[in-house]
């Protein structure tokens, strides 16, 4: 069976210098993967690298069997998958509804973010008449996933 997403010998730079060597990682759907390491090990770059925001130097990423690693961001977001940074980014005049609304998320990117709720279940139970920043932090995360 075909991996969701896999990476297999990543290897990527910045400028002369190599930030990561030679990764490996295989994603099932419905899996969650954490990537847990100290500042500079390359956690960031490994993410920037399969959203196609960082310069793949060596090895592939696949989605669903299809090499990714040669596409730019745009590409691979239409694709299902984005990185969506900690500090969420929300808009206080926009309402749940309008973040989420517009934007359902792909079942791939669903699954790869390990949320398996649907978009429209998610914006019934988070109230979406309310603006997204007055919602929880978990909330607010999930709400920045769901418009991205």
């Amino acid at each position: 069976m075909t991996a969701l997403l896999e990476v297999v010998g990543l290897t990527a730079h910045y400028g002369d210098f190599q930030a990561l060597f030679g990764v490996d990682l295989s994603l099932e759907a419905g899996e969650t993967v954490a990537i847990i390491g100290a500042n500079g090990a390359g956690k960031s770059t490994l993410m920037r690298a399969i959203t196609g925001v960082a310069r793949v130097t060596g090895g592939c990423v696949r989605l669903c069997g299809e090499a990714i690693d040669t596409l730019g961001a745009p590409d691979i977001l239409v694709r299902g998958i984005a990185m969506v940074p900690e500090g969420r980014c929300l808009f206080p005049s926009l309402t749940v509804e309008k973040i989420s609304g517009s934007a359902p998320m792909p079942a791939r990117a669903a699954a790869i973010g390990g949320w398996s709720a649907s978009t429209t279940s998610f914006r019934s139970c988070a109230r979406p008449e309310r603006p997204g920043t007055a919602l929880s932090g978990g909330q607010q995360q999930m709400v920045a996933i769901a418009g991205r």
